[in-house]
């Protein structure tokens, strides 16, 4: 059989129509694909920079101008404030090459490509990595700035007419970042270039409000409904009153969402220090007695002071833990106090012989008495190993108010007379007896004119705030500096280990000066004197080792002494 099928003109029209226009689409998306095999895909849009139908090097300038704005720091807002960071703070990273691979790579979909040419445009996203650690650690640092903070419950006192009252501090919530969710934003909007605003969140404190309703009826109700004892060292015993506890006392979080008892360790010894600073003990240095003849030594003894973080801690909890008809007594805690120089270290400084004596004399009354003073102000000093002695620093002022008296002194040239005149006398012999240890000279300064009491070029002269003698322990034992004074002479004996022989050479004076006439003014600071010749002279310290008499080291020194004028009172 045979069957015949007559098709109607209208639909073989619209099937010739619609094969017409695929063909032509085709035609078009196939020339399409020729023209743009070497170029970015038509309507592309990076960072809001058109960036579609360019060729290579078209496409690079755009990328370029992506890494510069990946230079630049990056501006963060959110309603609780605004930050400008660097982008590498916040742990961003462009991939400039595949950021360009992606936008040379053409849609696989008719469809796309049609629609690019009919002019619409499609987003293709930079490539951008960030690092969670690094951006939540800034994150982290710029709280501050971009989140309001939880407030969190907690209680405080008021006291009025000495009667405290529980207030309470009610929670609030905050706002943060929403890490996650800023994270994709960061990503997504970096290379915008334009100020990112980053999602937040709210967030609850971790203390509620029942809590703290709870706290103020019962433990800080209780805190302050009768005193606290303490009782500390020597049978002293003070009496905290519920006012002063209401003044210290406060409940902060716990971090478990309770409230706990607090009293600021430093607040807390500010109201109780008074009266149990008599309890404390300071600890004594051990030190050396010569009593029997040679060092022995005397043991240091450990000192006490109150550990303020664990009575006040203390006092907070008895308070709290305890009914008003309780026993609410504290024991004051204590902290060891280690001396400097334990009797141990003592007995290892080789404090046992005397290493160097020297004596001076021939000083009148007034300058005697200051001598006393200092050397009695120096006598028991210890030096340890590798330390500096400076004698105005050991001896601070010496005025009329430490016992001073006034003596004669050098000022400009000629003598006169101050408040400590004579002192020099010490220092010279004490300059002299560290010169015959061995010890390391760091500071001293001669008379400007020669006294003929002192040795020539192995003197010193000090001045309170400014002329010193310093010298240096440079030995590895102590030196133990021992003094002795009478009405006709004062000596300095050092005690140590012997390690060195000292030899000191004078050398000839040469260089005579003459001496000036003076005249001044008759009066009480006016002391009419013969003058004397300057010259100049020298001295040699020559150090050797005891032990192989090796010599060490040699040190000359050159003096230059002025005349001392002829003074007339006028």
């Amino acid at each position: 059989m045979v069957v015949s099928v007559n098709t109607h003109p209208a639909v073989l029209a619209v099937v010739r129509v619609a094969v017409g226009i695929a063909a032509t689409l085709g035609i078009v998306l196939a020339t399409d694909l020729v023209l743009t095999d070497d170029t970015t895909a038509r309507g592309a849009v990076v960072a809001g920079i058109p960036a579609g139908n360019l060729a290579d090097a078209q496409a690079q300038a755009v990328v370029d101008r992506l890494s510069e704005r990946a230079n630049h720091r990056v501006r963060l807002h959110t309603d609780s404030g605004s930050a400008t960071v660097a982008p590498d703070d916040l742990g961003l990273y462009f991939d400039a090459a595949a950021t360009k691979a992606r936008l040379m790579e053409q849609p696989r979909s008719p469809l796309p490509r049609l629609m690019a040419i009919l002019g619409r445009t499609h987003t293709v996203e930079p490539v951008v990595t960030i690092d969670r650690a690094v951006f939540d650690a800034t994150l982290d640092d710029l709280r501050p700035e971009l989140e309001k903070a939880a407030v969190e419950g907690g209680v405080h006192y008021e006291v009025t007419d000495d009667v405290p009252a529980p207030v309470a501090d009610m929670p609030a919530a905050g706002k943060r970042v929403a890490r996650d969710a800023a994270a994709t934003t960061l990503v997504t909007e970096w290379l915008d270039d334009k100020p990112i605003d980053l999602p937040t969140e709210d967030f609850d404190p971790s203390v509620s409000a029942e809590v703290v309703r709870q706290t103020v009826a019962g433990a800080a109700t209780r805190a302050v409904a009768a005193p606290v004892t303490l009782d500390g060292a020597d049978d002293v015993s003070v009496r905290v009153t519920p006012a002063q506890l209401g003044s210290v006392l406060t409940f902060v979080a716990d971090g478990r969402g309770g409230l706990q008892p607090e009293i600021d360790p430093k607040r807390g010894a500010e109201m109780l220090r008074p009266e149990l600073a008599e309890t404390e003990r300071k600890a004594v240095d051990a030190t050396f007695s010569l009593s029997s003849g040679s060092p022995t030594v005397v043991p240091s003894r450990d000192g006490s002071r109150v550990d303020w973080d664990k009575t006040v801690a203390s006092t907070a909890a008895t308070a709290t833990g305890a009914d008003a008809s309780d026993s609410r007594v504290v024991e004051v805690a204590y902290a060891p106090v280690k001396p400097q120089l334990t009797t141990r270290q003592a007995r290892g400084l080789g404090v046992r012989e005397v290493v160097s004596e020297f004596t001076t004399s021939g000083f009148s009354s007034a300058s005697g008495e200051n001598i006393r003073l200092v050397a009695a102000e120096v006598d028991g000093a210890l030096v340890m190993p590798g330390e500096k002695f400076s004698l105005n620093g050991y001896t601070g002022p010496r005025g009329t108010a430490q016992g001073y008296v006034t003596s004669t002194i050098i000022d400009d040239g000629h003598a006169d007379k101050a408040v400590g005149g004579g002192i020099s006398q010490f220092a010279t012999t004490l300059y002299n007896a560290a010169y015959f240890a061995g010890l390391e000279d760091v500071a001293h300064t001669e008379h400007s004119y020669y006294i003929s009491r002192y040795p020539e070029a192995r003197e010193a002269t000090v001045f309170e705030g400014a002329i010193d003698l310093v010298f240096r322990n440079n030995t590895k034992h102590g030196i133990y500096i021992e003094t002795g004074w009478s009405p006709s002479d004062v000596t300095v004996r050092m005690w140590s280990t012997t390690t060195v022989d000292v030899e000191s050479i004078t050398g000839e004076r040469y260089a005579y000066t003459d001496p000036p006439s003076l005249k001044l003014p008759k009066g009480d600071n006016c002391i009419a004197s013969t003058g004397s010749r300057g010259f100049t002279t020298s001295n040699t310290r020559i150090i050797s080792d005891a032990a192989s008499g090796a010599e060490i080291s040699r040190n000359t020194r050159t003096v230059k002494y002025d005349p001392a004028p002829n003074v007339a009172c006028v």
